[in-house]
């Protein structure tokens, strides 16, 4: 093994020298070489910290103009920021323009792992395929490179597989066992079997009936939008010039001394002021996943489209859905696709379909997606365990660019891996693949524009192994200091260091005072979430321009609960005026664009469309005199009650006298209404539940005998209160039989 090792040694120290001497020998003048010699000891200090700080974005805007770049990537997705990282390793002066943020598009819209593909490599195996078992073997071993690269943004997951029938526990432990020989010293964590119980104890929300037992495996999984803008930054400490909101217009072409037109650039705009400017460099590439097509189409107006968008919805539930640290794994759904149940960020994501779709920069959720995906739910989860349309706090759609080669001659041939290609006037094209192959896409991509462009490269792609930003002196009990040096909350020091990595001291050192005994620094955003004021702050260092930009990537909000964003978006908007210089008329702007986001692209819409589908069933006097008492309740006039109105409603007035009422009938009794969980009651909800309770005003007496919280909830709903009489016998048991129809009909709904 030594021997091995330090042949492998040898070998790279060899390579390495004779890259060197041959860039010496081509390139022979003295200065040049000096400037490579010096390039080549400043790849030892890949490794190190970075010190110097983010250029500003209007410096960034300005070297965009002055400078000649090597390369230009187009797209500040994961593979776009992966190939501006990977030129900048190789000493090439690089360049990258995203149209909207970083991240903005497919890449913060995944399912949040890291993974090889065992179904791949059940296809590998099954059709003696061994295109996609080196495709499974590359991306195991990519896998392996993020988790070690940025330990504070991944960490591995345990996914469970559960098995309903016998003979396919030896089968399914056989294709888990082959992914993890095939990870080999890649492999996170072994593959184990689980009994029938031990599957129920550590997920005890399984469906129970016919369970024969459980396989368990291990892949990664990652903040996606942090990852990427993780990437972007590093590429930026290197010396990249980045730049999002910045969009191509078209390719500026020269003729070469042939008199053949070659690419030699992009004339840009920024969306931001509107200004327009040509960026001049000797390569251009395509990174713009499902625009694909638009871009190729500016080089070459007849090309054959090679992009096949395919939209994947997500959903996100409350955390109670699964159990804190595993996942769950469906491999055969009623149509055939896969379905993942995940915990993320403290709640739980489930997804992703696979839907023939246009390609748009704002996809949105379809109510018959997400019923999909709740309906796949249902059939694993318990049935005691009522899964219910009003627990969605988020859904959104990405489009995945599936593509077809068109380096062969068959262009409707649809690959599952990745493609890199170059056209007759030099635009190099990547397009395909999965996050988790981001580096070695972009690795390939730059092998073929230093080929195809003649790019002076003085090094080969340096990123494998490279620490992205915020991983070089990250520690999992980095979020410690935190709280001892800054006097943050456990919670929000954690996520801090769990996001920003080493920079979190950075993010903690712009906190506000909170005027409290503790914590003694970092107000939140929204009290059920640990982001912080000093987050809105040093996002505007890191490029977010808009309001959009912090709830969507940033903060991950929006795709937790877009409630909680729309609530939080006045302070987030607040903080950003000051640091951009708002007006009031910005400000506002901002607010609007952020709010049609959260409805129309991460499921608010489509929530309140699924819940106005409901029939109310109700006279116009009846819905009036249902809103006095909503704003009865609501004395605050916040627009929602809570369970404290409730309670001051019962104290104030004679409603239920000689009736004793706990405060967890009370509790019980707001969930019946609470349609999103979030323990707020607004006048929609309220009116939807009221429907429910349509009794006459000489019925209320009748609530006397009715279960404790249903007896309150239909107290506190209709209309008109009187006192509480006696009931007779006769009475008592009419009661009890129209409150098992009324409890019915709170569980139907």
């Amino acid at each position: 093994m030594a021997a091995r090792r330090f042949k492998k040694l040898a070998a790279g120290g060899i390579a390495l020298g004779g890259t060197v001497a041959l860039a010496s020998w081509v390139f022979g003048d003295d200065n040049h070489t000096k400037k490579q010699f010096g390039h080549v000891l400043a790849a030892d200090n890949l490794k190190s910290r970075p010190t110097k700080p983010l250029p500003t974005r209007s410096e960034q805007l300005k070297a965009l103009e002055d400078e000649v770049y090597d390369v230009l990537v187009i797209g500040g997705g994961a593979t776009g920021a992966g190939c501006a990282l990977d030129s900048v390793s190789r000493g090439l002066k690089t360049a990258l323009v995203e149209l909207d943020d970083f991240s903005s598009g497919t890449s913060s819209r995944s399912t949040k792992l890291l993974h090889g593909g065992v179904r791949y490599l059940q296809k590998a195996i099954f059709n003696l395929d061994i295109e996609q078992y080196k495709m499974v073997k590359e991306a195991l071993h990519e896998r392996a490179n993020l988790l070690e690269i940025a330990p504070h943004l991944s960490y591995p997951l345990p996914i469970m597989l559960p098995v309903y029938t016998w003979w396919q526990i030896p089968y399914y432990w056989s294709g888990i066992k082959m992914y993890d020989l095939v990870a080999g010293s890649k492999c996170i964590k072994s593959s184990y079997v689980l009994s029938k119980e031990k599957a129920i104890e550590l997920f005890p929300m399984l469906r129970k009936d016919k369970l024969c037992g459980a396989i368990v495996y291990y892949d990664g999984q990652h903040n996606d939008a942090r990852m990427n803008i993780a990437i972007a930054l590093t590429a930026a400490r290197l010396g990249a010039t980045v730049a999002n909101h910045v969009k191509v217009v078209s390719l500026t072409k020269t003729k070469d001394s042939e008199g053949q037109e070659k690419i030699s650039g992009a004339h840009v705009r920024d969306e931001i002021t509107g200004k327009e400017w040509d960026v001049r460099a000797k390569c251009v590439i395509n990174a713009t996943g499902p625009f694909t097509d638009s871009i190729r189409e500016m080089d070459q107006q007849t090309v054959n489209k090679i992009c096949a968008p395919s939209a994947g919805v997500h959903i996100v539930l409350p955390d109670y859905y699964s159990p804190a640290s595993m996942g769950l794994l469906d491999p055969s759904t009623s149509d055939g696709r896969v379905i993942f149940f995940l915990p993320w960020q403290g709640l739980t994501i489930a997804g992703t379909t696979d839907t023939p779709c246009e390609v748009t920069h704002h996809p949105s959720p379809t109510e018959a997606d997400i019923e999909f995906i709740l309906g796949e739910i249902r059939s694993y989860l318990s049935p005691d365990i009522e899964v219910r349309r009003g627990d969605v706090l988020s859904a959104w759609s990405g489009i995945r660019p599936l593509v077809s080669d068109p380096n062969k001659p068959n262009s409707q041939s649809l690959v599952r891996n990745h493609i890199v290609h170059v056209s007759d006037s030099g635009l190099v094209t990547i397009a395909g693949g999965k996050w988790t192959t981001y580096r070695s896409m972009a690795m390939e991509t730059l092998d073929a524009a230093v080929k195809k462009c003649n790019l002076p490269a003085v090094r080969e792609s340096a990123t494998d192994g490279l620490l992205l930003e915020g991983a070089h002196g990250w520690t999992p009990t980095m979020f410690i200091r935190l709280v001892q040096d800054f006097g943050l909350e456990s919670e929000v020091a954690k996520h801090l260091s769990e996001t920003y990595g080493d920079r979190a001291f950075s993010v903690a050192k712009l906190a506000a005072l909170t005027g409290k005994r503790w914590p003694i620094v970092g107000k939140r955003l929204h009290e059920e979430f640990p982001y912080i004021d000093a987050e809105v702050r040093y996002a505007v260092r890191e490029y977010a321009c808009t309001a959009i930009d912090v709830i969507a990537r940033r903060l991950r909000l929006a795709f937790l609960n877009v409630q909680a964003a729309e609530e939080a978006l006045p302070s987030i908007i607040s903080i950003m005026a000051e640091e951009l210089n708002w007006s009031e008329d910005e400000q506002k702007r901002q607010h609007a664009e952020a709010v049609k986001f959260v409805r129309e692209e991460m499921g608010q819409q489509v929530n309140r469309q699924s819940r106005d589908k409901i029939p109310i069933n109700l006279s116009r006097e009846e819905i009036s005199n249902y809103i006095k008492r909503f704003q009865a309740l609501d004395q605050d006039k916040k627009g929602y009650i809570s369970i404290n109105d409730i309670r001051r409603g019962l104290k104030t007035g004679d409603l239920i006298r000689n009736h004793e009422i706990s405060g967890e009938e009370i509790h019980a009794a707001l969930n019946k209404v609470d349609l999103r969980l979030n323990g707020q009651t607004d006048l929609s909800e309220f009116i939807q539940v009221s429907k429910n309770f349509k009794l006459d005003n000489g019925s209320h007496q009748l609530a006397c005998c009715l279960p404790s919280s249903f007896r309150l909830l239909y107290l506190f709903i209709v209309p008109c209160f009187r006192e509480i009489s006696s009931c007779s016998w006769k009475h008592s048991i009419l009661c009890v039989l129209l409150g098992e129809v009324i409890n019915l009909l709170c569980l139907s709904f």
